[in-house]
């Protein structure tokens, strides 16, 4: 302000002093007037000039210049540099909260007080069929229109959450979706849904479960205690006594089986996959398989004709090489392979198993039998945990029901893949497949199984 009114001063002194020069003290006077007249123009014009860059729409430079308003310009300028920071920065970081809304694996949409859309993530467009730009300011309530939804969006109770189907649900591979209402701002509501079908599984895998070890533990029991009363209360010849006790003694031994094929399943999950520090012998596991499925066929139709149980020539097995990894794993993938094929075909039937390289260094394993085959809607459950094509069939076999769950699980934790391949009438053949990494050729002389690895020329 001062040097203001120093230059407004200034601007009357030299109109004075004009003035006087040409006509006296009548001049000085006029020239006073003159000199403050030409300081106002001058300093409207200027004032002018920041006025119109203030009011202007259009990014056009600000007025440079000495003096009050030019000091003002700049100040101005200088805090809409700043709030123009302010703004890119805000803008930067509401782009960070909308990418990773967007990144998240839960469906995020904002609805205003009327329940209309002013926002939704990629996955919550994939959950309930909606297009960011088409729906936007579209109410929810007349795009998803499952009942249930609708009642939830309508109740006091928000927090209780709502289940219903996803938009992309078939009966084949059905979608469950878990939606949740939240409150937030002015009247504002949040809306979160979660893809929860993987966990109505393992939940519904989990009564299954229950409800088929129960199932599969009772019913010897209820045959045990049946021959423990009769045994207590009846008189029995020794004979008819010899009996019951051996019909007890197989459903403890079915009871014993459960609970080992379970306790295998379980250090199966919980356990580290093995790795390639031990190398077992293919022609002695084979062998052993070998001896045990003669048996267990002799044990199963022993006055009926026995089963053609076919395996590779002997010198073929012994140029079988050498697999990787846990040699009790190993031989319950194949054990539990053969003994299903020998339960399931009838005597008299025929049971191959094939070995063969592959050409990029792995090996095909193949069980092949002549049974009766399986339908194709079987074939993708096979693996579960106590599923059977047929129940009726399958409780006088002495399975315990996972067998083909535990061969699964092997089968991973070894990196192979197993495969089945059946038709009814044409029999059945399990097939796995192991990786490179996981097969050797065999050594000149055949070491014991579990040894260290051979040297390979």
């Amino acid at each position: 302000m001062l040097l203001r009114l120093i230059i407004f001063l200034l601007c009357q002194a030299a109109g004075a002093a004009l003035g006087w020069a040409l006509a006296g003290a009548w001049g000085a006077a006029a020239g006073v007037a003159l000199g403050s007249c030409l300081w106002l123009v001058v300093d409207s014009w200027r004032a002018a000039r920041v006025l119109a860059w203030l009011r202007s729409t259009e990014r056009i430079p600000a007025p440079r210049g000495a003096g009050l308003w030019g000091e003002a310009a700049t100040r101005v300028r200088r805090l809409l540099r700043l709030a123009r920071q302010r703004e890119q920065a805000s803008d930067a970081r509401l782009a960070d909260i909308l990418a990773a809304l967007q990144a998240s694996p839960n469906g995020v949409t904002l609805l205003d007080a009327q329940d209309r859309i002013e926002w939704c993530n990629q996955t919550a467009q994939q959950h309930f069929g909606l297009d960011a730009t088409r729906d936007a300011l579209q109410a929810i309530a007349n795009l998803v229109r499952a009942p249930e939804f609708s009642a939830y969006l309508a109740s006091g109770d928000p927090a209780q959450g709502v289940l219903l189907s996803g938009r992309a649900s078939t009966p084949a591979h059905p979608v469950r979706l878990e939606a949740r209402l939240h409150a937030y701002g002015d009247g504002r509501r949040l809306l979160l849904s979660r893809d929860v079908t993987q966990l109505e599984q393992a939940e519904a895998m989990r009564r299954d479960f229950v409800a088929n070890v129960s199932h599969e533990i009772r019913t010897p029991l209820t045959v045990l205690i049946g021959f423990i009363e009769t045994l207590q209360n009846l008189p029995l010849a020794p004979p008819e006594r010899a009996r019951y006790l051996q019909l007890m003694a197989r459903q403890g031994e079915r009871m014993q089986r459960l609970v080992e094929d379970l306790l295998t399943l379980s250090r199966l999950e919980g356990s580290p996959p093995p790795g390639l520090e031990h190398w077992l012998d293919v022609d002695e596991l084979l062998r052993q398989c070998h001896a045990e499925t003669q048996a267990l066929s002799a044990a199963l139709a022993p006055d009926g004709p026995a089963h053609e149980i076919v395996f590779p020539p002997a010198q073929q097995l012994h140029a079988a090489g050498w697999l990787a990894g846990s040699a009790s794993e190993l031989h319950s993938l194949l054990g539990n392979l053969l003994g299903n094929a020998v339960r399931y075909t009838p005597p008299g039937g025929r049971i191959e198993l094939r070995w063969q390289p592959l050409a990029g260094g792995g090996v095909h394993l193949a069980v092949h039998d002549s049974g009766p085959g399986i339908a194709p809607e079987h074939l993708p459950r096979l693996t579960e945990r106590f599923y059977r094509v047929d129940r009726g069939r399958a409780a006088g076999t002495g399975g315990t029901g996972l067998g083909l769950a535990i061969v699964k699980h092997v089968a991973q934790r070894h990196g192979a893949q197993l495969r089945i391949d059946s038709a009814p009438g044409e029999g059945a053949t399990f097939s796995v497949e192991f990786p490179p990494a996981r097969v050797r050729p065999a050594p000149a002389r055949a070491p014991a199984a579990e040894s260290p690895a051979p040297a390979v020329p």
